[in-house]
Formats: structure tokens, C-alpha cells, sequence
């Protein structure tokens, strides 16, 4: 089976290519309202010979009905949009309403148990949010957080505090730069006080899951964040990038099975 799959974020999409159970390099392109046709087609094009189109997409509605417009553009069959779902792949939704689960988080759930197989995992997504999802060894989803990303909170406290803004001064809103707490400038202690934010977020997380799931609950980071926290954190993790490309590949294995 040969299946495209895409990974259709808010402000960036990332594809690649599932042929014969092996995937290929991974692209990505930024996205915005004004250029999101144009990727779209730059997306799909060249895909003519396969057999689906798995998209899982936070995009909303729009982004939806462009991609499937480019598809039928470029004369390709139909894409597919993942929906979360009480079970698939191993999985078991943990809310009782499964539809309200981000379809990220469910698709990137499987990526992360193909990848770890019968552990029990504390998948952590730093991204504009910090997703949090807790599986248990079975496949069982224990339930999740949401929180603002590091990036996300830096710039809420500049767009919603004159002083703090002013003080901050230019310089983008991007977190990184000095890993002390205590800052001596106000925006190296905005990036610090995301930084840490998030890893206290994480390593109480990962404690909870810990006594929840076991001792041997393995943590996972991925998202474009994980490489701002994960050297603050106190556990060892593992990183893992693409989980949700990793998950429509789970799919469309199961699919074509």
C-alpha cells in the first residue's frame, strides 16, 4: 500500500509518504489564510499513484475543504480525515465522549505505542499547547492536560501587559536564550518563566503517571517545542518526532490489513 499522509497543524502542515510500510523523509511547510491554497496544491503535488490520503488536521474547516479542493485539482482521490474515536489500533479513548478528544493527541497515541510497545507512557506535545495523555500499558488512554506552550505564554504576557511589553522590548516572541531562573532582563525572564513553567508542568505529570501506571511509565517529548524543555527536565525521556505521522501510518497499515 502506498498512502500520503499529512499532519495538518494551525500554522504549519508536515507530509510524507507511507510505501510499502516504510515512511520517507518527512517535509513540512508554515502555512497562514493568505498562503494556504498555495501549499495545499504544493502538498499534493506529485502524489498521483496512491492509494489514500490520511490527513489528520486541527486546522478547522477551511483548511479541510482546501485540501480536499487540491486533491480534486490535481485529479487524486479523496482525502481522508481521521476522527477520534472510542477505540482504533490498539487504543481505548479514555473520554466519554470520544469526538472531544483532540484527533492529535488520539492519532499521536498510536504513534507512541507502535513505537514503545506495551509500556505504559506519559506522551508529552510542546507545541502552541502543552498536550499531556496518559496510556497505560494495555493501550488504554488514563486521560490528559492541556496547557499553554512556553511560546504561547510569552506572548499572551506581551500582548495582554503594556509595562511587561515595554520592558521586554523587541526581539520576537520566541522562548529560549539563558537556562537560569532568575533572569536579569525582563525577556530573558519571560522565556525562563515559560521554560520552567512548562518542565514543573511536565515533571508533576510525570510523577502522577508514575504512581498511576508504574514505576517504569516511560516519558516520550515530541512537538517543536520538546527540545526548549526536555533539558530542564529531572527524568529521563525519550524524544520522538512525527508521532502523529507515525500514528496515520499505524492506520493505514491497519487499513490496507
Amino acid at each position: 500500500m502506498k498512502a500520503l499522509l499529512i499532519d495538518a497543524g494551525n500554522s504549519r502542515i508536515k507530509w510524507c509518504l507511507l510505501d510499502r510500510g516504510r515512511l520517507s523523509r518527512v517535509h513540512a511547510a508554515p502555512w497562514t489564510p493568505g498562503t494556504v491554497d498555495r501549499v495545499a496544491m504544493r502538498t499534493l503535488r506529485g502524489f498521483r499513484q496512491v492509494d489514500a490520503i490520511l490527513v489528520c488536521s486541527v486546522a478547522g474547516r477551511t483548511v479541510a475543504s482546501t485540501l480536499r479542493r487540491a486533491a480534486r485539482r490535481q485529479h487524486l482521490i479523496a482525502p481522508q480525515f481521521v476522527r477520534s474515536e472510542r477505540h482504533a489500533a490498539g487504543i481505548i479513548n479514555g473520554y466519554r465522549e470520544p469526538w472531544r478528544l483532540g484527533v492529535d493527541r488520539w492519532v499521536a497515541m498510536m504513534g507512541a505505542r507502535a513505537k514503545f510497545p506495551g509500556r505504559a507512557l506519559c506522551i508529552v506535545d510542546v507545541g502552541t499547547a502543552t498536550t499531556i495523555d496518559l496510556l497505560d500499558a494495555q493501550g488504554r488512554h488514563r486521560g490528559g492536560v492541556i496547557a499553554p506552550g512556553p511560546a504561547l505564554m510569552v506572548s499572551s504576557l506581551l500582548a495582554q501587559t503594556a509595562q511587561i511589553r515595554r520592558r521586554a522590548g523587541r526581539g520576537g516572541r520566541s522562548v529560549g536564550g539563558p537556562r537560569q531562573l532568575f533572569a536579569r532582563n525582563t525577556r530573558a525572564a519571560l522565556n525562563a518563566g515559560a521554560m520552567y513553567a512548562s518542565t514543573g508542568l511536565v515533571a508533576q505529570a510525570m510523577h502522577k503517571a508514575q504512581r498511576q501506571l508504574g514505576a517504569s511509565s516511560l516519558l516520550v517529548l515530541t512537538g517543536g517545542g520538546a527540545k526548549t524543555i526536555a533539558p530542564l527536565l529531572p527524568r529521563p525521556h525519550r524524544r520522538v518526532e512525527d508521532l502523529v505521522l507515525r500514528g496515520l501510518a499505524v492506520l493505514a497499515r491497519t487499513q490496507a490489513g
